[in-house]
């Protein structure tokens, strides 16, 4: 099994890359996104949880997501792991998710832990403009996690920022490749899917 991870800043374009590699692989393929396993607070009211900073590491469950990644790497299916973002609350299910041969995890903390880091085959850091990311993820918090602009300018100056100055950009020590421009560098897609498919990146 070949575990590739895909890290970089909110709105860089980690699930557009992992979706674009998923959907012309050749070999069976599980996408996993590390938003899954952010950590529940069900006794927490909404308001409380809305204030959680969502963007620093400890707020994931790495030791859960530690426990999948080594499941499927020895062949055993795992249940599925869902988020709410409108809720702010996990929405697991019992649907089983089968060992395949390549796993695709993306996230913005995928190389924060060393014991999953350690499990990653392959490395991507994906590296832009963080003025960029930040319309990103604007447009994509408005349509499709109910957010207001208000909440996401909010969130950006308290979290995302201090957060990506802090830890996510330097991540890019631990890649094996920077990719720039975001998930729809066509070129990059095109040289991954041949390098996977081909067998040219193989598991440790």
């Amino acid at each position: 099994m070949l575990i590739i991870g895909i890290c970089g800043a909110s709105g860089s374009g980690k699930s557009t890359l992992a979706k674009a590699l998923a959907s012309r692989l050749e070999k069976p393929c599980v996408y996993l996104k590390q938003d899954s396993y952010y950590k529940d607070h069900p006794d927490m009211t909404f308001e409380e949880r809305s204030r959680i900073n969502y963007d620093e590491p400890e707020i994931f469950e790495h030791d859960v997501l530690r426990e999948d990644l080594m499941k499927l790497k020895s062949g055993q299916p795992i249940t599925t792991k869902e988020y709410d973002y409108t809720q702010h609350r996990r929405c697991d299910s019992d649907t089983l998710i089968q060992p395949a041969d390549v796993v695709l995890l993306e996230g913005i903390h995928v190389f924060y832990d060393p014991l999953v880091r350690d499990l990653l085959d392959f490395k991507i850091y994906i590296q832009v403009d963080p003025d960029v990311c930040l319309l990103r993820r604007v447009k994509r918090d408005l349509r499709d996690r109910g957010r207001t602009i208000e909440s996401v300018y909010r969130q950006y100056l308290e979290t995302v920022k201090p957060m990506y100055e802090k830890h996510i950009r330097n991540y890019v020590e631990y890649a094996d490749l920077i990719v720039a421009r975001g998930g729809k560098n066509a070129r990059i897609v095109d040289i991954l899917v041949h390098y996977i498919n081909s067998g040219m990146i193989e598991p440790k």
